[in-house]
């Protein structure tokens, strides 16, 4: 006759807690062998070893010394995760404590298992469902922990058990924390599920809870000292393991990050203000990220909208060389009008404007107005990219007959005449000289210091230069070139022209598109600082959200230690922790980015330039993201690495 491979056979198990002179060992080269559809209790009292045996043999802990082979296979070369498959699969676990989960109802504990097990959301509930009704507690699927009795906790300790078929019934003293009656109905419960092919195995200091398993095996000392059958009447041959009552459909990528998120919302809402105020600092990050980002792209668009509005394609020429000013705040007198003349000949140059300015008191009626008077040639509008509101520019013939005509800044237009008044074909004095208004300027506003363009009023330079300022030098000399891309050669030519004329470097040529590029720069910098010190913010609140999630795996040990024993691997606590990290991360970003365009569009209507672009808007919520990977990763190591056995013993 053919002998059964055992089902658990233990060889020689030691196991030593503590090292060095504090070791204590506790199991002293235990040997046991247990077939299937045995019902065995092992007693013994306080200290004996048989908790501990019993986490071997669950593989909760790890022995020292010795063999333990499960149905032939050798136990101790299996690694973490071959360990958790082993417990999810085939063990159940019931305990004195229930060790239920408090957040969960009935239904969600005792479909824990199957969670890990890969089971459809559908079908692990509708089995759990049937185990409780089938253990009478379906009036109470949704109830918490701590709405049930000791003995309603136990029988959901126990449909928890056979949710992933349980072939193996661990019971760590199932009655100890119940009633004689409450005990009874326990014991009758694995009693009925040993009869249905289950091998249990009971750990009890009780004779009278030991003397309902078909063999009682006693431990003192770390030692078995008896193993012994129950009277024939009370034994029974043992039946086959039944099969698992779930078929699990493995672990897949999407559906555990899922599950795992799931699992993280249902977590965070059980404590809703500690969430909160987690929340708050990356909304504050995130929000300030976004603003800022907003504020300073809507000051560089502003700063080089202006300087575009000067033209790109312009060189101003200047008097002076670059370490050269004039005494007394006058005008160096090296640049004549000749010199825009000639310049103007060049190739690649559509025109050169030569210019003089100068402070000027302007009267019309009984209003003054002290405002820039700049004495120029009729390209100037051409030059400067500079339309006309109303009337008209000068012409060359007014610039040769010096004629007493003049064109005004919409500012000046506006301080000098009423509402709604035309200024045009009015006459109005610069300085004690009667002109006449022939044109307005459209309104440019403020350049990108900040002085207002349109404050200024316009003379021809033959003009200006007689009965004005009585000057023939200029102040500059605007040139606006034909083709953009050859603007550096078209500078250099005009260098050579003036130093030819000239015989010396007597003065300086600025490149805009030269000046757009540094300004472009300088704003991207800016822009950068801005995001720099808004990022600083999002990195305080990830910060804050490790060391919540940390207090959070400090306080869930014990649900750690739950979730392991049923078959968690490593791998499932670490996606758990990481996904409430990241949801709250994700979550808070989103709510940032709102609070962050709130901030801003406030900000444009108090009259800041603001632009909210999506790139800012996703490098912001991608930062979230990043952090909450990050900052939530420690944590979620750390609650991954607990030690099942040490987690279960935390309160």
């Amino acid at each position: 006759m053919t002998v059964p491979r055992p089902l658990i056979e233990l060889d020689g198990i030691t196991k030593t807690y503590g090292t060095g002179n504090l070791a204590i060992e506790v199991l002293h080269g235990v040997s046991l062998v247990i077939q299937k559809g045995e019902f065995v209790a092992i007693m013994g009292s306080s200290g004996s070893g048989k908790s501990t045996l019993m986490n071997i043999i669950g593989c909760l802990d790890h022995l020292h010394g010795g063999h333990y082979r499960f149905d032939g296979h050798e136990v101790g070369t299996l690694d973490r995760d071959q360990l958790a498959r082993l417990r999810r699969e085939t063990f159940g676990f019931i305990f004195q404590q229930y060790n239920l989960i408090h957040t969960a109802d009935a239904v969600e504990n005792v479909a824990m298992p199957a969670v890990y097990a890969g089971v459809p959301r559908g079908v692990r509930e509708t089995r759990a469902r049937q185990l409780l009704s089938t253990l009478g507690l379906e009036e109470r699927l949704d109830h918490r922990p701590g709405q049930l009795s000791g003995g309603q906790q136990q029988r959901v300790s126990i449909a928890r058990a056979l949710i992933n078929g349980g072939s193996v019934i661990l019971a760590d003293e199932p009655t100890g924390a119940l009633d004689s009656r409450s005990g009874g109905e326990v014991m009758a419960l694995l009693h009925r599920l040993n009869e249905q092919g289950h091998t249990v195995i009971v750990i009890t200091h009780d004779p009278s809870v030991a003397a309902k398993a078909h063999r009682i095996v006693t431990l003192a000392d770390g030692l078995v000292v008896t193993d012994r059958i129950t009277p024939p009447d009370r034994a029974r041959p043992p039946l086959p393991a039944p099969a698992p009552a779930l078929s699990w459909t493995g672990h897949g990528g999407i559906g555990d990050l899922v599950e795992a998120g799931k699992m993280a919302v249902r977590s965070l809402r059980v404590n809703l203000f500690r969430t909160a105020l987690t929340l708050l600092g990356i909304v504050i990050g995130v929000g300030s990220v976004v603003a800022m980002l907003a504020l300073g792209d809507g000051a560089k668009a502003d700063v080089l909208t202006r300087i575009q509005a000067m033209g790109t394609n312009l060189l101003l020429v200047r008097p002076g060389a670059s370490n050269v000013r004039g005494s007394g705040g006058t005008t160096i007198a090296t640049l004549i009008r000749e010199d825009a003349e000639e310049i103007a000949a060049l190739a690649n140059v559509t025109a050169a404007v030569p210019e003089y300015s100068g402070s000027a008191t302007i009267r019309h009626g009984n209003a003054d107005y002290q405002t820039l008077v700049t004495a120029t040639t009729a390209d100037y509008p051409l030059v400067r990219d500079w339309p006309m509101a109303r009337g008209l520019f000068f012409v060359p013939e007014d610039v040769n007959a010096h004629a007493p005509v003049t064109v005004l800044g919409q500012t000046v237009a506006d301080a000098l005449f009423a509402p709604g008044a035309d200024p045009v074909g009015r006459y109005i004095l610069i300085g004690n000289i009667p002109f006449q208004v022939i044109g307005v300027m459209a309104a440019k506003g403020a350049n990108s210091f900040g002085t207002d363009i349109d404050d200024v009023v316009f003379v021809p330079l033959s003009t200006g230069s007689l009965r004005l300022f009585g000057v023939r030098h200029l102040r500059s000399i605007s040139v606006k070139v034909d083709d953009e891309g050859a603007i550096d050669a078209t500078q250099e030519r005009i260098s050579q022209l003036l130093l030819a004329r000239h015989r010396a470097r007597d003065f300086q040529i600025r490149n805009m598109a030269a000046i757009l590029e540094t300004a472009t720069e300088t704003q991207n910098t800016m822009t950068m600082l801005l995001g720099s010190i808004a990022a600083i913010s999002l990195l305080v609140g990830g910060i804050g959200v490790m060391n919540i999630m940390l207090v959070s795996v400090t306080e869930r040990t014990r649900e750690i230690g739950i979730r392991t024993a049923v078959g968690a691997r490593s791998g499932d606590i670490l996606r758990q922790f990481m996904a409430e990290a990241v949801v709250v991360c994700v979550l808070g970003g989103m709510l940032g980015v709102v609070g962050g365009m709130a901030v801003a569009v406030i900000a444009g209507h108090l009259g800041q330039p603001v632009i909210i672009s999506l790139p800012p808007t996703l490098l912001a919520l991608g930062s979230a993201l990043l952090v909450g990977l990050i900052f939530g990763y420690m944590p979620a190591c750390k609650a991954a690495t607990l030690d099942p056995v040490v987690a279960l013993a935390m309160e």
